[in-house]
């Protein structure tokens, strides 16, 4: 099987059939410079600390849709044999690239599609008996850069909520509905983000690297959401 080489932000362990997959976009991907730990080095030391010696393999790319993500699909997931997959992709097959001349007017890939492209990896995973977990995606909020790329039609630039609400929260609804009738786990990051922003001295703002991309702090939680769930499928597989 292939391995990985250690990676700048910790390192990652050889990847051997039985391991997991952490698949998604720019939000799963290290970010060297950015992010002392991305979620899948975190969740490596939570399994440890549980006596789980699961290898994490981080398969992040920045930019990918669930149409990238179908092309590498066999050779970046299904080509480690892994026993679990997590998969988290959606806002950048939510985002309208209204800067382009001209501006485009619909999302990188239609919410349909989208649909599609989670069902056809989930379908894909089961082939090869891999467990799915799907997770939502980190919610987005406007900061003066964001608002200057993106603050027109069909986003909401005078709404606090109208980088996110128009398109991606849509997005997010069609991960959960696909998880449950596929009766695959959901991690519901989303949700887990605005709970934790609703408490006394907290803040979505505070959760966001750049309005787009979760801090070390929601790396954090994301982890932390996760590992009850991975363990869970680990030992219900061992039985």
């Amino acid at each position: 099987m292939p391995t990985s080489a250690p990676s700048s932000d910790g390192g990652e362990p050889a990847i051997r059939a039985g391991g997991i997959v952490a698949f998604g976009d720019s939000t799963t991907a290290f970010r060297p410079g950015a992010i002392q730990q991305v979620y899948s080095v975190r969740l490596q030391a939570a399994l440890k600390g549980a006596d789980c010696e699961l290898p994490v393999h981080n398969a992040g790319r920045g930019g990918n849709t669930t149409r990238d993500a179908k092309a590498r699909f066999e050779r970046d997931v299904l080509a480690r044999r892994p026993a679990i997959i997590i998969i988290q992709f959606g806002i950048n097959d939510s985002a309208v690239d209204v800067w382009r001349t001209p501006p485009a007017t619909k999302p990188r890939v239609a919410i349909d599609q989208y649909e599609a492209n989670l069902r056809w990896m989930i379908a894909a995973a089961r082939e090869q008996d891999a467990a799915v977990i799907l997770m939502t995606t980190n919610p987005l909020r406007w900061t003066p850069r964001l608002k200057e790329v993106y603050g027109r039609p069909p986003y909401e630039p005078d709404s606090d909520t109208g980088f996110d609400a128009p398109l991606l929260a849509k997005y997010n609804d069609v991960i959960r509905r696909v998880a449950k009738e596929n009766q695959v786990e959901l991690v519901d990051i989303r949700a887990a983000m605005f709970r934790h922003a609703s408490r006394p001295g907290q803040s979505l703002d505070a959760l966001l690297l750049d309005g787009m991309h979760p801090n070390d702090d929601a790396h954090a939680l994301i982890a932390e959401q996760l590992a009850p769930v991975v363990l869970k499928l680990h030992r219900a597989r061992a039985e």
